[in-house]
């Protein structure tokens, strides 16, 4: 990622082409919170302290209610401050907000400790884990999103219902069918690019008006730095145009949005540990073998930071393109786990995240897993040949509530992110499960207002 210099805001906050910096935080649900703050004041004095925030913006539910069960965030603590630290390798240009560049910002104390729930902190963490055993993580995320011809306030009026797509029919690598909308995702991608990401191609998918912006992989931080920007990003380039843009893993009975998350590890000197051309079977070396027994050994009890919400367990559909299976194959897209690439690109493809994930989760996860299957030696299965949909292996918890009680209980889970955070994210799922549980749904009201 190519990122603006201070000398470079500097200059522009002192001709006028920049006046505003934004700087966010990532919350428990991937969203970015903050701040926009005047050009002039962040040069004289958020660059040098930063700026702070109410520390509730890691203990709330999706709609900001104040929920209860968080041990850092509470009524009985006074919801206090805590402060948002810019991270200054992140600044970039958002060309789409006039006059605007964005920084994100880790999540501190006042007395500059860490905020260990913060997801950025916890990736941290697992990057470092990674790194004092002589690797690093490189990541691609692939998300996918369903693009309506009403606007967000439409959507809202109208209850999300009969809402119309951009395509009325598949347009998985249709040319005809990205042209419908190519005005809007030829913007998205040249401000991507403008805030420094390399954007690889886009093409149309399954679902109707759904479509998939791909860009060239980095470092597993800067990678989820960019996921969560250019999320943002398209929702309100999409809104400023008259669109409405969803990320939502399944909006409707097609297929849902996923984030398919490709992630190799390499020595810190560059060098392929994955890879092994001797190896005639797969090309991949014993450390590459571990790596993905891992995942396999892990999946189920991460299976919470893959799939965060009540409406993420409803993409597992079989014969949807979305993972039921927990088995990894050579180019198998009906596995959890897909192995692609060769020699120095050879990677693995997590098939499980759904497009409304929070990255930094996720990738924590697998690098966890990853790192714990290396230090064990884990033996690796066979790879699955066939249609792993068929199959009688172990499946991809099914609701919330099975994959917070995997979370909840796993004494793994603890060791490798500690007691907090696992109690933090596991209060958050039971938050999501309680409100769910409160609904009233359409379903429930076609079925039984006049028949009982």
């Amino acid at each position: 990622m190519k990122s603006m210099s201070i000398e470079a805001l500097r200059a522009g906050v002192q001709d006028g082409s920049i006046d505003t910096v934004v700087v966010a935080m990532t919350d428990m649900q991937g969203r970015l919170t903050g701040k926009r703050i005047h050009g002039q004041f962040f040069l004289d004095e958020v660059l040098k302290h930063g700026t702070e925030g109410c520390n509730y913006l890691l203990a709330v539910d999706v709609d900001m209610n104040t929920v209860a069960g968080y041990e850092m965030s509470s009524w009985e603590r006074g919801y206090s401050d805590f402060a948002m630290v810019p991270d200054m390798s992140t600044l970039r240009l958002i060309d789409w907000q006039p006059g605007a560049v964005m920084v994100l910002a880790d999540v501190q104390w006042l007395d500059h400790t860490d905020v260990v729930a913060s997801p950025r902190q916890i990736l941290r963490k697992q990057v470092k884990a990674l790194n004092d055993a002589g690797m690093e993580a490189m990541c691609g995320t692939e998300l996918e999103f369903v693009v309506f011809k009403d606007t967000y306030e439409e959507a809202w009026d109208k209850g999300y219902k009969n809402l119309i797509p951009v395509n009325q029919y598949n347009v998985d690598y249709s040319i005809l069918g990205g042209s419908r909308i190519e005005p809007l995702l030829r913007r998205i991608r040249l401000s991507m690019a403008n805030a420094g990401m390399t954007v690889e191609s886009v093409k149309g998918e399954c679902n109707f008006g759904q479509h998939e912006i791909a860009f060239k992989y980095s470092d597993a931080l800067s990678n989820c730095d960019n996921h969560v920007i250019y999320k943002n990003g398209a929702k309100e380039i999409a809104s400023q145009d008259g669109y409405a843009l969803t990320f939502m893993a399944k909006p409707n009975e097609k297929e849902g949005n996923s984030s398919h998350i490709h992630l190799s590890f390499r020595g810190l000197d560059g060098s392929m540990v994955m890879a092994d051309e001797n190896d005639k079977e797969q090309g991949m070396s014993d450390l590459g073998r571990q790596f993905i027994a891992g995942q396999i050994a892990h999946l189920r009890e991460l299976a919470l930071l893959f799939a965060p919400n009540i409406n993420s367990y409803k993409r597992y559909v079989p014969g949807s393109f979305a993972p039921t299976a927990i088995r990894w194959g050579r180019d198998n897209r009906t596995c959890a786990l897909r192995l692609v690439g060769h020699g120095p690109s050879l990677r693995l493809e997590n098939r499980v995240a759904g497009g409304d994930v929070n990255p930094y989760l996720a990738v924590s996860g697998i690098i966890a897993a990853g790192l714990d299957g290396i230090k064990n030696k884990m033996v690796l299965e066979p790879a699955f040949e066939g249609n792993a949909y068929a199959s009688d292996s172990a499946r991809i918890p099914s609701s919330m509530p099975e994959a917070l009680e995997l979370w909840e209980n796993s004494a793994w889970v603890k060791e490798v992110f500690g007691a907090e955070v696992q109690a933090h994210y596991a209060n958050m799922a039971k938050v999501e499960i309680a409100a769910y549980g409160k609904a009233i749904t359409d379903w429930e009201l076609f079925r039984n207002f006049e028949r009982f």
